[in-house]
This record gives structure tokens, sequence and C-alpha cells, in this order.
């Protein structure tokens, strides 16, 4: 008898109660899943190369990654015989002018400015840089035109 209680109290605790209150499962439909899928912003990549010199031997290269109104990328300053800047770049872009600050290494040693950009997918330009008289450090030339041109190349990803 005793077993007999116990199996059907242990019978009874499974069968449970069930949905009781009436509410419909909540779900979410594919029109709602496609919706926020598409407004999710769309990270892509752009490399472009500058170069100079009398004989073409100084290369510039940027690589940028836009997602939404961020900009990730690199910067790599490379003239022919002399110490190159090779380094990282964090900004924001609003229409087609990107802020960035450029950290990057020279000499062994960690320096980082602002540049400024004007972006498109077919070009970049770049405001000069200029030498800042009085701490003796090169910086963007705010007053400048973008009138550093580069040529956008296939991305090694």
């Amino acid at each position: 008898m005793k077993y007999l209680i116990i199996f059907a109290i242990a019978l009874a605790s499974c069968t449970g109660s069930g949905n009781s209150n009436n509410e419909e499962p909540k779900h979410i439909d594919r029109d709602t899943i496609n919706a926020t899928v598409g407004n999710r912003p769309e990270q892509k990549s752009y490399c472009f190369i500058r170069t100079e010199g009398v004989d073409q031997q100084d290369t510039t290269t940027v690589k940028l990654i836009i997602n939404a109104n961020k900009v990730e990328g690199e910067m790599n300053w490379i003239p022919k015989e002399k110490d190159s800047r090779k380094g990282v770049l964090v900004g924001s872009i609003a229409g087609d002018e990107i802020m960035a600050i450029w950290r990057y290494m020279q000499e062994g040693m960690n320096d980082s400015m602002a540049v400024a950009f004007k972006f498109a997918p077919d070009q970049l330009a770049q405001k000069p840089l200029k030498m800042n008289t009085n701490t003796g450090v090169q910086e963007t030339d705010e007053h400048a035109d973008y009138t550093l041109l580069y040529t956008p190349v296939g991305c090694d990803d």
C-alpha cells in the first residue's frame, strides 16, 4: 500500500497542469528576423596606395575597414632609405570625411597624429601634413584641401 501511494504521488507530479494562462507561445516571425538582419551595418574593407618621389620610390598604403560610422585600419608610410611609419588608424566617418588618429611606430618610438581623409570607393584623398614650428612635430594641415591622392588596390585579406 505504501508503494502504491508513492507511485500515485509520483504519477500525479509528472502530469502537471499544463499552460493554464491561455497565452499563445511567443515567437518571432520571419519578416522580423529578415528586417533585423537587413539592418545590420555592413563592414567593408578598402585599400589604397600612393607613390611619390623622383622615381615613385616612396610608398604610403592605407587599409580602411568601415563599419557604419566607425573606421579602423592600417596606414604605412615607407619612404626609400628613410625610417618608415607603420601603424593603425582608428576614427569615424561622417558623409565622405574621415577623421582618425594614426598610431604608428617610427625609429623604435611610438607616436600618433590626427589625419583627415576624404573617402570614395574609387579614390582616397588626404589633407597634407605640415611641420608645427613651435613643437617641431608633423601634424595635419587643417586649413589645406585634400590634395594627397591615393589609388584603390585590392586588399590582401
